[in-house]
């Protein structure tokens, strides 16, 4: 006997958690974080927890993978164990293998590479709380610490996934929404050029689901890239009041 689908949406056309079709989730982001990474980011996106350390660039080992021509970008997707409703293995599934490979082709797309030859780039992503979005929350976050690290680029990586809940198209699906609802797409940019870096789908969107997911994501993408814009001058802001803190003292 077939379980009856429950709805994801409420009868007042909410969400379960309360949000407009179209509204993100609460989101902060923190730079700075680690003090023995070159670069540090810590983000929490709805229930999503994510920490991501960078290292580098700096001379890779062993030596004999390291490119002549530029650096390359190795990329470590890892979700905790305890980031689950079921407890995981500590040791890497498949999936997490290939999320990291697909997280390291963003990436690779707004570095100066050519600048670093012989050397690497290290992106230790871990996610502590996985609530849905987590791979367009982890590349948010990566690029943060990435410019934290103060890496050459080209432009700041902002992704946002749309979805499709009960026949219409929604913004920033949560957890139960990603696993029951009709379709998502994990949807990442280049803020500033608009060029897509990552695009996925899965389940069932026509045509026209597309391009409106495309335009909504858009326009969520431009929310949180302001977001980012604000968590890395919050830093520097710090650094100026301290800087003229020390010169009051000193006069």
């Amino acid at each position: 006997m077939n379980k009856e689908k429950r709805s994801l949406l409420l009868e007042d056309g909410r969400r379960l958690d309360g949000r407009e079709l179209h509204e993100l989730r609460p989101i902060t982001m923190r730079t700075g974080v680690l003090d023995r990474a070159d670069g540090s980011c810590y983000l929490t996106w709805g229930n999503n927890k994510i920490i991501c350390a960078i290292y580098g660039p700096r001379e890779l080992h062993p030596k004999h993978l390291a490119r002549p021509d530029k650096a390359i970008v190795r990329v470590e997707y890892r979700l905790a164990t305890f980031s689950v409703d079921e407890r995981k293995s500590p040791a890497p599934r498949r999936r997490e293998y290939e999320l990291s490979k697909i997280l390291a082709e963003s990436i690779n797309k707004i570095l100066f590479l050519e600048k670093f030859p012989n050397g690497t780039i290290d992106v230790f992503i871990t996610v502590l709380d996985a609530d849905g979005g987590t791979r367009c929350a982890a590349l948010t976050a990566a690029s943060l610490g990435l410019a934290d690290a103060g890496i050459p680029m080209n432009g700041i990586l902002t992704g946002c996934a749309v979805g499709k809940v009960d026949g219409k198209m929604v913004v920033d699906l949560s957890d139960i929404e990603d696993k029951e609802g009709e379709g998502d797409m994990p949807i990442v940019m280049i803020h500033n050029t608009g060029e897509l870096t990552l695009l996925q789908s899965d389940g069932k969107l026509t045509v026209e689901e597309v391009k409106e997911g495309l335009k909504l994501a858009e326009t969520a993408i431009g929310k949180i890239y302001q977001m980012q814009r604000k968590a890395l001058l919050a830093k520097y802001s710090q650094i100026e009041d301290q800087l003229d803190e020390i010169d009051d003292e000193e006069e």
